[in-house]
């Protein structure tokens, strides 16, 4: 079996397959860059060993608290200090209302009191009790179901930010049928989204559902996951290798075409996970089916950057909870910020004497900022810094970290777009697609992404006692 990259879908496909495959099932881990983990990274800022990539996971969903305790690292995970939120918008920061559904309210006391929104803004949000509400069988944007219930201001200032904040992403661009399932469930039968959306806390929204923390990482840092996957798998790993070509074998199985073009390699599998981001995929798969290939190339990406910053802790005001989400309409450079040390005690322990504030830069469509080199971006972050909560406007230390290309964006008919492919590639046997790509941007849903592929080369190849690798 040979899967291609080396991210935690990747892994965690990788482990799927050591783990159901059995003792002499061999698995080859294929990556294209020089380390696996794919956006678990670790970087240092002023001496400490921090994460640069994602930072946490949410852990009501259970694919990566359970793989964690399966590697081994289910007695480190750990769970925020503070949870509370702010927005800041409309010149202050302003607490997160309680009880949102990815912004959606559904407490119309609590969003009063956090002021997010002006008040004719708050005015418009209950008549969404009195207007008609046909079903809406079709896909749509978040934001044009949103606004139309709620007005714009609920779009602008609670659901666009925090949407930025998962996909990096536009709620007028982005589907709701792939990134808010629980709402479009309340759209397809019509009726009040305000009723709808408080019905649906709880369930499987855009938290996962559950009781408990929200979210969870590991002492020492998200990075150390892929790690251990990796060494629990098995698998060999071959680092540095581009996969140029994928072709069926007569008689089953495929072959890959591994290495530089002017000294290529074939590699043979008896099936193959493709763990790669679309564009990647939609090279290897034109030959095969090509309509659904072409459809697969034209997922959009969003680029990002990732400011970690240090500060003396003597010059740092009190922090207001765990961080603020910026919406795009206030037209900051930050969009999101995450105060570190305040958040996660054991950082905070392992940094005496500093303030470690983690902002995330750039948007779907919007390179300008990232385009600035490394010492203008953190003037520009810690100047917004100093404004919102008070920092000195000169960090102690600070590290950029740019991912080109990073999240994926679900534009309306994603979801048929993954469903063709997979039905195209059904006439194949023994390859599967996963990732972020597919089945949703945060750790969880790349483990259960990876997972379910395993499941269905496993099934689809047939295996019993491999020949080949």
């Amino acid at each position: 079996m040979v899967v291609v990259g080396g991210g935690i879908t990747g892994l965690a496909a990788a482990y799927a397959l050591g783990l159901e495959g059995g003792p002499d099932l061999k698995v080859t881990v294929v990556e294209a860059g020089a380390a696996v983990g794919g956006k678990l990274r670790s970087g240092e800022v002023d001496g400490v060993t921090v994460d640069v990539g994602a930072e946490s996971f949410l852990a009501r969903r259970p694919e990566a608290v359970q793989l964690a305790g399966s590697v081994g690292l289910g007695a480190e995970l750990v769970h925020p200090a503070t949870a509370g939120a702010s927005v800041w918008t409309r010149g202050r920061l302003r607490p997160l209302p309680a009880g949102t559904v990815l912004g959606v309210p559904t407490d119309l006391a609590a969003l009063a009191r956090s002021r997010v929104l002006s008040a004719r803004g708050l005015c418009r949000v209950p008549l969404d009790l009195l207007r008609p509400a046909p079903p809406q069988p079709a896909d749509v944007t978040v934001g044009s179901y949103v606004r139309a219930r709620l007005g714009a201001e609920v779009v602008d200032r609670l659901v666009d930010p925090l949407l930025g904040g998962v996909y990096a992403g536009h709620a007028e661009r982005l589907s709701l049928a792939a990134t808010v399932p629980a709402l479009a469930a309340v759209a397809r039968r019509g009726g009040s989204l305000l009723r709808g959306a408080r019905n649906a806390t709880g369930t499987r929204t855009g938290t996962g559902g559950g009781t408990g923390p929200v979210f969870a990482t590991l002492a020492g840092g998200l990075h150390r996951l892929a790690a251990a996957v990796l060494a629990a798998s098995g698998a060999e790993l071959r680092l540095a290798t581009v996969v140029r070509g994928l072709d069926p074998v007569p008689g089953g199985g495929w072959r890959l075409t591994v290495g530089p073009t002017r000294a290529p390699e074939s590699l043979r599998a008896d099936a193959v996970v493709l763990a790669v981001p679309a564009a990647s995929a939609a090279r290897l798969l034109a030959p095969l089916v090509p309509v659904a290939a072409a459809a697969l190339a034209a997922v959009d990406y969003a680029s990002v950057g990732i400011v970690t910053l240090a500060y003396p802790a003597a010059a740092v005001p009190p922090l207001p909870g765990s961080g603020f989400l910026v919406p795009a309409v206030d037209a900051r450079v930050t969009k999101a910020v995450t105060f570190s040390t305040a958040k996660w005690a054991a950082l905070a322990v392992a940094t005496p004497g500093r303030v470690l504030v983690r902002a995330s830069v750039g948007r779907a469509g919007e390179a300008r900022d990232l385009q600035r080199d490394d010492p203008e971006l953190i003037r520009s972050v810690a100047a917004e810094l100093a404004a919102a909560v008070g920092l000195p406007a000169a960090p102690r230390a600070a590290t950029v970290t740019r991912w080109g290309g990073a999240l994926p964006q679900y534009a309306v008919g994603h979801l048929d777009l993954v469903a063709g492919l997979r039905r195209a590639l059904a006439a194949y046997d023994g390859i599967a697609v996963c990732g972020a790509a597919y089945d949703g941007v945060g750790i969880p849903a790349c483990i259960a992404s990876g997972r379910a592929a395993a499941a269905a080369v496993l099934v689809a190849a047939a295996v019993r006692t491999p020949s080949s690798s």
